[in-house]
């Protein structure tokens, strides 16, 4: 007779790495060792991504060590595209995406306990602008984000303060959302979030400490010009949506 499959894990991690050789274990070992300390039932799904450093061998070593632990590979570097690409493989009810220098368990438990809620929003963001948040990166990165976040509040209509970063996503509202995305790399998640909204899916936000491992890898001034075209694109891409 053969033995029944195993459950379906509740929650769903999805970290992205691009280069992440030197912290990656470390932060796979952190967000396992403390959800197994919370008795949670999970899955964290790394999505390595065109990676030129060493990236690829230490994630294909994690599950040994980790049974909770799942790798697939893209071939581009593409950060959208692996946030798209672990949401649409997750096998958990709610998915949590966590950058591999950027993460808080609080965070987890209080955005999962509100998505998985009967009544609660389909999404639940991790925001660097909400009221209590706590910035600590440089200035200008700062200032960029409230640039950013203020063209997409005016211009989109965005509900809330920030896309990027930290988020808790009931996977049954938005699954659908994520295949109609047309766009990656910075923007993937910023069109989920207002596909998600003008479909009429509630989304919330909880104020976050930002505390990052590793120094930001693109420049201001190289990511301006490419943000800017990318809200262009974006205009067209939810063309025939409705605020």
């Amino acid at each position: 007779m053969n033995d029944p499959a195993p459950a379906a894990p509740v929650l769903t991690v999805v970290m992205p790495a691009f280069n992440e050789e030197s912290i990656l274990a470390d932060s796979v070992a952190e967000v396992c060792g403390g959800l197994r300390d919370r008795g949670a039932s999970f899955e964290v799904l790394v999505v390595e991504n065109g990676s030129t450093d060493d990236t690829r061998r230490v994630a294909a070593a994690l599950p040994a060590r980790h049974p909770e632990v799942r790798v697939e590979s893209l071939r581009e570097a593409d950060y959208g595209a692996a946030l798209r690409h672990g949401l649409l493989a997750a096998r958990g009810n709610v998915v949590v995406n966590f950058d591999t220098d950027y993460f808080d368990l609080d965070f987890l438990d209080v955005a999962v306990r509100r998505v998985a809620a009967d009544d609660g929003p389909a999404i639940v963001v991790g925001s660097k602008r909400a009221p209590g948040s706590d910035d600590n990166r440089a200035a200008i990165r700062r200032i960029v984000t409230f640039v950013f976040s203020t063209i997409l509040k005016i211009g989109f209509g965005l509900r809330v303060s920030d896309t990027h970063g930290m988020k808790a996503m009931r996977r049954a509202d938005v699954v659908a959302h994520a295949r109609e995305c047309k766009l990656g790399r910075d923007l993937f998640d910023t069109e989920l979030i207002l596909r998600a909204e003008r479909a009429g899916r509630r989304t919330d936000e909880i104020p976050v400490a930002v505390e990052e491992r590793r120094p930001a890898r693109t420049s201001i001034l190289r990511r301006i010009p490419r943000t800017l075209t990318g809200l262009v694109r974006l205009r067209l891409a939810l063309r025939g949506t409705h605020r």
